[in-house]
């Protein structure tokens, strides 16, 4: 067939036959026969909330039949104990106030005892002058709501519940991890005949153990020795190895004190435990306190570690310089930076790690640094080593969230007052 070819004309009548019988079937289909077969129940009240009409929808829904309830029961009388109380309390006066009201939820009674969720609405009818003569009430099967709503409301109390139990198992970790970090820190500083001694620890995280450590702890009869350092890292790795540290040092002094050598053993055991596999390190001051009369000699050591600073009693604030120390357990063999120093009566030692010259300040996050840490303690030369820490301690809390690393203080100097020269401060 071409293009030009005219279509054959259909059949007469052909064209409109289903056409007619659905126009036909719309005219049969009365307004009743929609109400009654709607997919939502409907029912008019009268103002006393008498029924006076109800669909076949909403009573199939019930399970009652219509001369049960047509005339007979109101519209309360569908509803449960608390739906009853809802619709007294807020749905009638509502409606009574608007005129209508929409979507609310409701549960119906069904003449088996069971419920159907639904969501109610009313329009209240009036006549010409606006005087109120029935209500009319669309309700809507919200079955599948409630299923959803309630499954909803399980899952959040499943998630509540977990939430909860994580929150509880955090709370438990922090507990097992603060119990572990005390472990690796002395439980209290002991006291050095002819001076004060005071130590901080500043944990930057409750969940995380840190590497920060120090001890102080006697030698013999006449001299005392202590350390401080930090390790490299965080978490269980970090607090093995500053564990293996710590009892190295101790060890290693009672074997030879003198600090060079007690690094020396530190760095060579460190260095043969983690060569072969992950490499671990750390940075340490190690020294060793001679009270001589008035006076305290101490002879100190670094690797790779901040260097102490002195605060002497005539208000001057001085670093302790030790230049050139390694990291300690990073190579076979490493230089370590020996130095001396003497305190007076009100001269005191600081010992500290990067955590606190390396916090952010200022709207710029600048480092807080060396500089500024000397001269904050420049304002401290005539306090004693509790006094120092406290302060010390104040300004650690100044930092905020600009403060996210561990951070470990000892302080130990020569009292004023020697007739009270002994203190046992706690960590």
């Amino acid at each position: 067939m071409s293009r030009t070819d005219p279509v054959p004309d259909r059949p007469k009548g052909e064209a409109t036959a289903s056409t007619d019988a659905a126009f036909t079937a719309l005219l049969e289909d009365s307004a009743e026969e929609l109400y009654e077969s709607a997919p939502c129940g409907y029912l008019s009240t009268l103002m006393d909330g008498t029924i006076a009409k109800i669909n076949t929808t909403l009573l199939t829904w019930l399970g009652r039949s219509r001369e049960e309830v047509v005339g007979r029961m109101r519209f309360t009388d569908l509803l449960t104990v608390g739906g009853k109380i809802y619709h007294d309390t807020h749905y009638a006066p509502l409606l009574s106030m608007q005129g209508s009201i929409n979507g609310i939820a409701l549960d119906i009674k069904k003449a088996g005892g069971g419920r159907l969720p639904a969501l109610v609405s009313s329009l209240t009818k009036t006549d010409s002058d606006g005087r109120p003569l029935l209500i009319r009430t669309t309700v809507f099967d919200a079955s599948d709501r409630r299923a959803y709503e309630q499954e909803l409301l399980r899952e959040r109390q499943v998630a509540e519940g977990a939430r909860r139990r994580a929150e509880e198992d955090r709370e438990r970790l922090q507990e097992a991890l603060a119990v572990l970090q005390s472990s690796l820190l002395p439980a209290a500083l002991p006291p050095v005949p002819g001076m004060e001694a005071a130590s901080y620890y500043h944990t930057a995280s409750p969940d995380r153990l840190g590497g920060d450590f120090y001890d102080l702890f006697p030698l013999d009869g006449k001299r005392w020795a202590f350390f401080l350092g930090d390790v490299c890292g965080k978490g269980p790795q970090a607090a093995a190895v500053t564990s293996l540290a710590r009892y190295t040092l101790r060890a290693a002094a009672l074997h030879d004190p003198d600090p060079v050598a007690a690094l020396t053993t530190l760095n060579t055991v460190l260095h043969e435990r983690y060569a072969a596999g992950d490499p671990r390190y750390c940075t340490a001051v190690f020294g060793v306190l001679e009270p001589d009369g008035d006076t305290v000699t101490v002879q100190l050591a670094s690797g790779g570690h901040p260097p102490a600073l002195v605060l002497r009693e005539d208000g001057r604030a001085d670093y302790l310089p030790t230049p050139g120390g390694l990291l300690v357990g990073i190579l076979p063999t490493a230089p370590f930076t020996p130095a001396r120093t003497v305190l007076a009566a009100g001269d005191t030692l600081l010992l500290y790690t990067d955590g606190l010259t390396e916090a952010r300040t200022g709207d710029q996050r600048e480092l807080f640094g060396d500089d500024a840490l000397r001269d904050f303690a420049a304002g401290l030369t005539h306090t004693g080593p509790q006094q120092v820490i406290t302060a010390m301690t104040g300004l650690l809390n100044s930092f905020g969230d600009g403060l996210d690393d561990d951070t470990a203080l000892l302080a130990l100097g020569v009292p004023t007052n020697r007739p009270h020269p002994v203190s046992d401060t706690p960590t």
